[in-house]
């Protein structure tokens, strides 16, 4: 089992390499492929059970996806066959058409999903998450200046979650993240295997791993705690 971690020396704001982190503690027979920005990435050759990358500010973005417009070609075949990906936190942004900045700055993406990105830095938006998939709660945060938006209903893609409190991809969806075939990308943040070990679970097996978490009991605990406290109509989500 072969993991690969994208460009970790910018893309691990709110310490999201713990996503994988926490995988590989459970999994120790997890090889995990860390690709610097200054390396050709280890899809090119191979197809890893997981390519992974996190979150990172937005200065680094536009570095991020100029490196990755290079292999655009190579990263929507792999989605095309059914390659696995998890993109977590702003990272998502960098498939879709542009970040448009309050500022009246133009970010162009990759392109690869028709979804624009409208960013205001003086506007932290910041968010506790639940949703399900697969039959399982998730939980996590959301700490944001943009909310991506789909061009038209023609190019919108399945979400990866459904929401049951807190928004979507922007506040007037209850989609939350994309996912087509493999492919899932998500705003939340947390890390969210840690938050959500079921969701850890499922990543191991789909992976081609044994699902037994590190710490599960305690991590079991905490999530039970988490969706209690989540699912209270008093208890506040929003905060900018």
């Amino acid at each position: 089992m072969k993991i690969e971690v994208l460009f970790p020396e910018v893309c691990n704001l709110y310490g999201e390499l713990g996503n994988i982190r926490f995988l590989k503690w459970s999994y120790p027979e997890i090889q995990v492929v860390e690709t610097a920005l200054t390396e050709e990435p280890l899809f090119l050759t191979e197809e890893p059970d997981l390519i992974y990358m996190g979150t990172m500010t937005e200065n680094s973005q536009p570095i991020v996806i100029e490196k990755l417009r290079q292999y655009k070609n190579r990263i929507c075949q792999l989605i095309d066959e059914g390659g696995r990906f998890l993109i977590t936190g702003n990272a998502l942004e960098v498939f879709g058409k542009t970040i448009e900045d309050k500022d009246g700055t133009v970010v162009q993406c990759l392109g690869i999903f028709d979804t624009v990105a409208r960013r205001d830095m003086m506007s932290r938006f910041n968010s506790l998450y639940i949703g399900e998939f697969e039959g399982m709660t998730i939980v996590g945060y959301k700490s944001q200046f943009t909310h991506s938006y789909w061009d038209s209903e023609e190019s919108r893609k399945e979400p990866l979650f459904n929401t049951v409190r807190g928004p979507g991809i922007n506040p007037d969806e209850k989609g939350e993240g994309i996912r087509v075939n493999n492919f899932m990308a998500t705003y939340i943040i947390g890390p969210l295997t840690i938050l959500s070990p079921p969701f850890a679970k499922w990543m191991l097996r789909e992976c081609g791993g044994e699902d037994i978490l590190a710490h599960e009991e305690e991590a079991m605990d905490a999530y039970n705690t988490r969706i209690e406290e989540y699912s209270d109509p008093n208890t506040g989500f929003y905060y900018e």
